[in-house]
């Protein structure tokens, strides 16, 4: 093992591997903050620029890629309400409220704090957890990913404001703009009206964009430049905010480290299921969605925590986590290499080497995130009749960019006209989002479950996976309805 990690390092140590790792986190995050543009395009995009690269810099420049854009959605998340990647669509729940307090330098930092926090974690349990948590994710099949599906579906209740009504509209509207396109069992049409470019169904990039970046723009539409969004203040975050929520930084990073590892999950539910647990055990929970530097931290720290073990299920069984790794899947195979079991005996010192890149890409994250940051933070001081208008090219062409499509324009239009209506109505989007994400999962996973079972439910009953998801279900519809029953308790005593 000693001459494995001597010829890592020899490997790893030369200025073009930490030049491509430095070069991957800086575009990663640009690209990531920009609306539209997401972590797979960027990966797709720079995969032809690695075919004549050393295997260990091509790789590690991807990997500088994916992380940095993970990261670098949360910035305009938090400065203008407009999610720059799926992953950091429940940034925006608190990261913009506090932008609107004056907040936005505390909610940056604390969302890169938490980000290079929970992408070191990842990266640990990536080198020293591989087998084990890729022998646990494999144990998932469809009865298992119902289940966690149905636990997560379960923060629909908490993210749904005041009125647990609206949300579960928001949330069953959210479920039927899911099951537009062909059906996957069948291949029979769903809602398509006959247009055959929503066979495909309808992309989550136009609805994510449409459903928080309209409605602002659309609510200011009209009012003077007094009515801004507040100035970037002076004051960064203390230690003290920070260690307050270390302990969700750590619950969130570990979220995300099992969710990344299951195949298929992904980034943006791990950041919603984290969400939702920092809800519901914190003593501020009720201050969640108004502005709350815990919600930012559980949000950023679920998204991160996915970013090394994606990785474990390709490395160690060779099977891509989610569409990023699949894109890497391809990197490791045009310079010869084959990610499985056999890839940490045939080429150790490569493997080392990658695992030493990983490790470091957490402290270049944070050198990245310190000097972007400090050039996008700017956008706050822009007046409204300068700001909206460029938001609006950007919201454009990254939708556009994303299938080259002007149906996914007009999708983000209509999505906007839906986010405006909730925002007159009260109605919160987050379920909407959480429902159109986990949808697809949930129905697909039921019907194969059933087809498995030839339409028995003792097979959600079979494994020990499932009964843990279960009962962690029902525990959770129990204390979120104590909680409403106690909050509305000094109510029905005053009456």
């Amino acid at each position: 093992m000693i001459e494995n990690l001597s010829a890592a390092l020899a490997l790893i140590a030369t200025w073009y591997n930490l030049a491509a790792i430095a070069a991957g986190m800086i575009f990663g995050v640009v690209i990531g903050a920009i609306p539209g543009l997401t972590g797979n395009m960027a990966v797709a995009l720079a995969l032809p620029f690695t075919f004549y690269m050393h295997p260990i810099t091509g790789l590690l420049l991807l990997v500088g890629l994916y992380k940095g854009a993970i990261y670098g959605g949360s910035i305009s998340a938090i400065l203008i309400k407009t999610p720059g990647t799926p992953a950091a669509s429940c940034t925006v729940l608190d990261g913009y409220p506090l932008t609107e307090k004056g907040q936005a330098r505390k909610a940056l930092d604390m969302a890169l704090y938490a980000s290079c926090a929970a992408d070191f974690v990842s990266n640990l349990a990536l080198i020293f957890c591989t087998g084990w948590i890729a022998a646990f994710a494999m144990r998932f099949g469809p009865p298992e990913f119902f289940t966690l599906i149905c636990f997560s579906m379960t923060m629909i209740a908490g993210v749904s404001g005041g009125s647990a009504i609206k949300g579960f509209i928001s949330a069953g509207l959210g479920l039927l703009a899911a099951t537009v396109g062909l059906d996957l069992m069948f291949s029979t049409e769903r809602l398509t009206f006959g247009n055959a470019d929503l066979m495909a169904g309808i992309s989550f990039i136009p609805v994510l964009i449409g459903l928080f970046a309209l409605p602002e723009m659309l609510q200011g539409v009209g009012g003077d430049d007094a009515g801004q969004i507040a100035k970037l203040d002076a004051g960064r975050l203390t230690w003290a905010e920070f260690r307050a929520s270390l302990k969700t930084i750590l619950r969130g990073s570990l979220i995300g480290v099992v969710m990344g590892a299951i195949p298929a999950v992904g980034p943006a539910p791990a950041a919603f299921l984290s969400y939702s647990e920092a809800r519901r055990t914190s003593k501020n929970g009720d201050n969640f969605g108004k502005g709350e530097l815990e919600g930012v931290a559980a949000a950023e720290s679920g998204n991160s925590g996915c970013c090394g073990s994606t990785m474990i299920p390709l490395l160690s069984l060779g099977v891509p986590g989610d569409p990023i790794t699949a894109i890497m899947l391809g990197a490791f195979m045009i310079h010869g290499l084959t990610p499985g079991p056999l890839i940490f005996k045939q080429n150790a010192p490569l493997v080392y080497a990658l695992f030493i890149g990983i490790l470091f890409s957490s402290f270049m994250m944070y050198l990245a995130g310190r000097g972007v940051v400090r050039v996008f933070s700017k956008v706050v001081n822009i007046p409204k009749r300068l700001l909206f208008p460029s938001v609006m090219v950007l919201c454009v062409f990254g939708v556009y960019a994303v299938n080259n499509s002007m149906l996914d324009v007009l999708v983000m239009i209509v999505a906007g006209g839906v986010g405006y209506l909730m925002l007159l109505t009260g109605t919160p989007p987050a379920p909407f989002i959480i429902a159109f994400i986990l949808g697809p999962m949930f129905e697909n996973n039921l019907r194969r479950s059933l087809i498995i079972s030839n339409g028995g439910f003792e097979v959600f009953f079979a494994s020990p996976i499932s009964w843990v998801f279960i009962i962690l279900t029902l525990a959770s519809i129990f204390f979120t309805a104590l909680r409403a029953f106690r909050k509305s308790r000094p109510a029905r005593c005053a009456a």
